[in-house]
């Protein structure tokens, strides 16, 4: 009876694991906040179409405000900067919360911006800085920063600097930037910060606001298609990375999965962010720069055809430390991987080269890699060499290949009467001379003939 319930609480324990292990493990935060950093600087009193542009960006961003009220997963804060300090005075912290995070305070941003009256200047640098602070810590929120500007930095202060680095703490996701009347010229000063639009009228305004928090809250889902040498997406179980294009950090890590009719499944992801799409093969492929739609399944095809390499030697054991071999795409000093002997490793179609760590060392060049074929090297069994020596000394071993040319293989070991060396099958000469020989033309000079798992014998003196 005892056993029975033992089986029982085993079984229910491993279903149990069974079940964690598949649980949703990289999901995307439930909720989002929005910090709306306004410029109220001087210059935002300049006239813009039928108005201003302070009147503008406070009517449009307080109807965006409005119509948000009933998001429950959807937290607002706003900073201003360049309203409090006339411009005379240059004051390069004029920045403040008006209205933190906080659940309902839609109408209070709303009668917030209403009071703002442009005066001073544009510490953007700052501002963002101070920004850090405005977010809780409270997990489970992805935090987006969205500026509302009609210039450049004019502290100073290098906002390119603190948006990376705030990113980088993951403080926030890579900000909006809505140029006000600035034209597509600030494009590449803005995109060190985040992404950049140019809203050259109060139509494109709305637009741009409209964009950027429909990027920050639609659900966004990609596959990927992992393609072979005829273009068919039959790749799978590689691991593919998704890195932050802006930080060059991970963002998400998955194992790729094809269900048995062949699909790729679908993951959800962050569209704010730009990705370089690492697809982990040997070498990995890289593509670049990856934006998706938002709100919509975004399909990447990525060419990753693959077939497998084996390197075998029976014997490899008797070398002490095992074999290795370095692999190397064709032509490149670049290292691919480190293989190890008696194993099969998936690596990209191509050709390779491949240095086989055995002593000596053996090379087989142009190696080609076929889809979905295995490509076999198989070495020789290694000898024994077994040098015997009665006095300390100095030498090494050189292998001679069938032209007669030398090469460096080993130095012996100097106070070691006796080595055991495993060797590849060959011809090798061994140069030694006595610690205490009254010269060089003392140097003694044996040749030995190692077969494949054979022993050899050399005695160096009597």
């Amino acid at each position: 009876m005892i056993k029975k319930a033992l089986h029982i609480i085993l079984l229910l324990l491993l279903l149990a694991g069974l079940g964690h292990a598949q649980e949703v493990q990289q999901q995307l935060p439930d909720k989002t906040r929005i910090l709306f950093l306004l410029d109220g600087s001087g210059s935002m009193l300049a006239g813009w179409g039928d108005t201003n542009r302070i009147t503008a960006a406070k009517e449009l961003l307080g109807d965006l405000v409005d119509s948000l009220k009933a998001n429950p997963k959807l937290d607002l804060a706003l900073r201003v900067y360049g309203h409090l300090y006339r411009r005379s005075s240059q004051n390069c912290k004029d920045t403040r919360l008006e209205v933190g995070f906080g659940k309902n305070n839609h109408n209070q941003i709303i009668n917030e911006l209403k009071t703002i009256e442009p005066k001073g200047t544009t510490p953007i640098a700052y501002s963002l800085e101070q920004a850090a602070n405005d977010f809780p810590s409270t997990a489970g929120y992805r935090n987006i920063v969205i500026i509302i500007t009609d210039g450049i930095e004019s502290c100073d202060g290098d906002p390119c600097a603190v948006s990376l680095a705030l990113q980088k703490r993951g403080i926030f996701l890579k900000p909006f930037i809505i140029g006000i009347g600035m034209g597509q010229d600030f494009k590449e000063q803005f995109k060190c910060i985040g992404e950049y639009y140019d809203a050259k009228d109060i139509s494109s305004f709305q637009k741009a606001l409209a964009k950027a928090v429909s990027t920050s809250l639609d659900k966004t889902t990609a596959s990927i298609e992992l393609l072979d040498i005829n273009k068919r997406p039959r790749e799978t179980n590689v691991n593919v990375s998704f890195i932050n294009n802006f930080t060059k950090e991970p963002a998400f890590d998955f194992v790729h999965y094809r269900d048995p009719q062949g699909r790729p499944d679908s993951v959800q992801l962050d569209p704010v962010l730009t990705y370089d799409v690492v697809v982990n093969t040997l070498p990995p492929v890289i593509k670049r720069n990856v934006n998706l739609i938002p709100g919509k399944h975004n399909v990447i095809t990525i060419s990753s055809p693959q077939g497998k390499l084996s390197i075998k030697q029976k014997s490899a054991s008797t070398y002490q430390n095992g074999v290795r071999a370095i692999i190397r795409e064709r032509g490149k000093t670049a290292i691919v991987n480190i293989h190890d002997i008696n194993t099969q490793q998936q690596y990209l179609v191509g050709k390779y080269d491949v240095e086989v760590l055995t002593t000596p060392r053996r090379h087989f060049r142009n190696v080609e890699i076929n889809q979905d074929q295995t490509t076999t090297l198989t070495l020789p069994d290694p000898g024994l060499l077994n040098l015997y020596n009665n006095a300390p000394g100095y030498g090494s071993i050189y292998e001679i290949d069938e032209s007669g040319r030398q090469e460096w293989v080993y130095d012996l070991a100097h106070d070691q009467s006796r080595i055991s060396l495993a060797l590849q099958p060959g011809t090798y000469k061994i140069v030694f001379r006595v610690d205490k020989a009254p010269g060089s033309k003392y140097t003694a000079i044996k040749t030995v003939t190692i077969e494949s798992g054979r022993s050899a014998v050399v005695k160096l003196f009597n």
